[in-house]
């Protein structure tokens, strides 16, 4: 049997190794595709390299050598082209490579507008999800004195910060009249937007890119803005999110149904035989729940997993687990659980800030249960936080025991019983 991966990210990876923890060599041969690094690597921890934090090897969760000893075959190729009727995949160098079982991981490229003015600019737009964004990035800082970022997400706010450390001058435009609307609630998103710009970034809400013009060598020069503002800028980050990575496939010989991503049942499994997607560029068909996009790493794991089985032949039935991330960004600390922003009208939150630090909570929850966590300014073990999420805890337990969930830092524990409270409506 011969499985086939195509994408080397962390859906694709973990799916070849799972195939190999169950087969020996002379059962499956396992084939990973990708054409933007040698090595897994880990997608979230691109800023730290950026910022000379890690090294690129410490991006890569794995030995260098794991491949060859897993005896799984990568090869450095881009697919150009499916063809199901004969099971073979075309590759960019002309070469052909057939499978019995294709799992599609190809993940997400980062979104761009046809904003006025960009058919001018040969070069300085840079994104932030890929080694080669990364390498981009780095060779452009060093000719670079003013940066500006579009987008108020955790890209945005990363990509914000590293330019920052690399002491550019950064002007950072969210549309949004608070940061991070999605995620945050406008207590704890008008604090972050306050603690960004006490670190000396020019963050302005309410403000999106309208027009930009390039410099006659075309690297971006400058770019105006909604509010009439002309900003000069060597490097524009453009980080208005990512969308699934298909444009390739949408030209296959055999091309398998995509809308906003390669459309795939609960077992993960395509519209071609044989041929399964998972990761970023997966559109699940949850039922009577609608589709499901998941464009996050956790999430992207547990595909691979669970895509490897289907593909082995097990019964699988997606069932999205309770959502959860961390990240880390200008010193906060964030944890998120649950669902605490987008939650029916009505719902309510205790909202709670410790005096004099930027250390929150907001806790979502309804007359039966906690709903979900988001907590800032310190660390929080997620895992107990989800039990009470699935034991549907309610909110006065949670209050009782919500010291169990902190983690020990030094001078980083929150004082729980000093915290000023306030109870809100959505």
């Amino acid at each position: 049997m011969h499985y086939v991966i195509v994408g080397n990210g962390v859906a694709g990876t973990t799916a070849a190794l799972a195939i190999r923890k169950r087969h020996k060599p002379k059962h499956a041969k396992i084939t990973l595709i990708g054409d933007e690094s040698d090595y897994f690597f880990s997608r979230t921890a691109l800023m730290y390299a950026y910022m000379d934090r890690l090294t690129r090897q410490d991006l890569e969760p794995f030995e260098r050598k794991v491949y060859a000893r897993q005896a799984i075959d990568l090869v450095r190729e881009r697919v150009v082209d499916i063809d199901a009727a004969s099971q073979t995949l075309a590759l960019g160098s002309g070469k052909s490579l057939s499978y019995d079982k294709l799992l599609l991981a190809t993940g997400a490229k980062p979104r761009m507008m046809p904003f006025q003015g960009v058919e001018k600019v040969k070069e300085g737009i840079v994104h932030f999800v890929s080694i080669q964004d990364l390498d981009e990035c780095e060779r452009l800082t060093w000719s670079t004195n003013q940066a500006t970022v579009i987008g108020g997400g955790l890209i945005g706010v990363e990509l914000a910060e590293c330019f920052h450390h690399h002491k550019l001058d950064v002007t950072f435009l969210v549309r949004e009249p608070y940061f991070w609307p999605m995620a945050l609630g406008e207590e704890e998103g008008s604090l972050v937007s306050e603690h960004i710009r006490a670190r000396g970034v020019d963050l302005r809400h309410d403000e999106q890119l309208e027009f930009m013009e390039a410099d006659a060598q075309g690297r971006i020069a400058s770019i105006s803005t909604n509010q009439g503002n002309k900003l000069a800028c060597q490097m524009l980050a453009v980080c208005i999110g990512v969308g699934a990575d298909t444009a390739w496939l949408k030209q296959a010989t055999s091309a398998p149904r995509i809308e906003r991503g390669i459309c795939v049942n609960r077992a993960f499994e395509t519209s071609l035989a044989n041929v399964y997607a998972a990761g970023d560029c997966a559109e699940i068909d949850m039922g009577s729940a609608g589709h499901r996009i998941e464009t996050i790493w956790y999430s992207a794991k547990l595909h691979g997993e669970l895509a490897a089985k289907s593909m082995m032949g097990d019964t699988i039935t997606y069932e999205p687990p309770i959502f959860y991330n961390s990240s880390k960004f200008f010193e906060i600390e964030f944890t998120t659980v649950g669902e605490v922003i987008n939650v029916p009208e009505g719902t309510h939150a205790l909202y709670r800030k410790a005096p004099g630090k930027f250390i929150t909570q907001r806790i979502a929850f309804d007359a039966q249960r906690v709903l979900g966590f988001n907590m800032l300014g310190s660390r929080w073990d997620h895992t107990v936080l989800m039990r009470w999420i699935a034991e549907r805890r309610d909110i006065d337990y949670v209050r009782e025991h919500l010291h169990e969930a902190q983690f020990d830092v030094e001078f980083g524990r929150a004082k729980l019983h000093q915290m000023e409270e306030k109870e809100v409506v959505s």
